[in-house]
């Protein structure tokens, strides 16, 4: 399907420089996601990707080809958008023909394009409706056919569920992935959602400030953070920062150690604290605790935790799973 080579591209607004030198490699068949905070870039340089904005220095190269200064169009790529852009006017049928159609296709090629897509994303019962009939689900599915008809080299997606509810992004994330898979196309997704691109990445890029701080398959970003912004990005509920000095410990300026790898007694540990908050999920339980050792906490346990606010616990970390950071927030190893 297609590579994507980008060379130190930059992307400045003005005086102000959103993208700082991006050096990336994806190979054919990849699914990466971009991640970070807003602002942090990861939009713009999916559009510098598709061509929708001009890069200000370096290169993007497509399949070997540099497409700096190609048209959009022209670049073998299809775009997925937030907003799903169909035409209120038209049917799903004609809303995913129209690029086709409108590039000269053979009719009776596009209809072979459009069935399959179709019953790829189980759009057939919806073919000869206007986006108003549909749901938000459903509109999406078709913005996704629409790309998948077009035969890209690369798919690029712009935060495609953001729109949706929390059913329905579980259940189009889904159907991303399905699609990755029968396709073995290459995809390109931005998302400010982690659990998203953990559950579909085969690549995480995360970016802060127009830079990219680290490049990895989802766990091993998880498992082994370059830095204390990855360690607090990459994790949900975020990983826990305690000043070293509290602790007691040295050649480290900050100690991280994720919700998930404390341990909760009442009876004894390494550290005691009062119940803040206690959140019961059901499949878990977060507590939030100010201890007199680390300060505020947050502590993952999976199940049923019965706490309540004002509780005394005691609290005691893996030391086999906690993080050290200098004080520029690199992580020492």
């Amino acid at each position: 399907m297609g590579s994507l080579t980008i060379e130190n591209v930059k992307k400045s607004f003005g005086k102000v420089d959103v993208l700082k030198g991006i050096n990336l490699q994806v190979r054919d068949g990849e699914f990466v996601v971009f991640v970070g905070p807003s602002g942090c870039g990861k939009s713009t340089l999916l559009r510098v990707i598709a061509g929708l904005e001009d890069a200000t220095a370096g290169k993007v190269v497509i399949d070997g080809q540099n497409v700096v200064a190609t048209p959009p169009a022209k670049r073998g790529i299809a775009m997925v958008f937030q907003t799903y852009a169909l035409y209120p006017h038209l049917t799903v049928r004609d809303n995913m023909g129209l690029g086709l159609k409108q590039a000269g296709t053979p009719a009776a090629e596009i209809d072979t394009r459009i069935a399959a897509a179709s019953a790829m994303l189980s759009l057939d019962p919806y073919l000869k409706r206007r986006p108003a009939e549909l749901s938000g689900g459903q509109r999406q599915r078709v913005a996704i056919g629409r790309a998948v008809v077009r035969e890209p080299k690369l798919f690029l997606f712009d935060e495609p569920l953001s729109n949706l509810d929390a059913a329905l992004r579980v259940n189009t994330r889904l159907e991303i992935a399905q699609l990755h898979r029968r396709l073995k196309a290459t995809m390109i997704y931005v998302t400010h959602d982690q659990v998203e691109a953990m559950t579909l990445a085969d690549k995480i890029v995360v970016l802060n400030a127009g830079r990219i701080e680290q490049v990895g398959a989802p766990m091993d970003l998880y498992e082994k953070p370059a830095n204390e912004f990855v360690a607090g990005f990459i994790g949900s509920p975020k990983m826990n920062f305690i000043d070293a000095g509290r602790l007691g410990e040295g050649g480290a300026k900050t100690i991280g150690v994720r919700p998930e790898h404390l341990s909760v007694s009442r009876e004894a540990g390494a550290w005691t604290g009062t119940v803040i908050h206690a959140e019961h999920l059901g499949a878990d339980t977060n507590l939030y605790l100010d201890t007199e050792q680390a300060g505020l906490i947050t502590v993952r346990i999976f199940g049923v935790f019965r706490a309540e606010a004002g509780e005394t616990l005691f609290v005691s970390p893996d030391p086999a799973r906690t993080y050290r950071f200098d004080a520029d927030g690199r992580t020492v190893t």
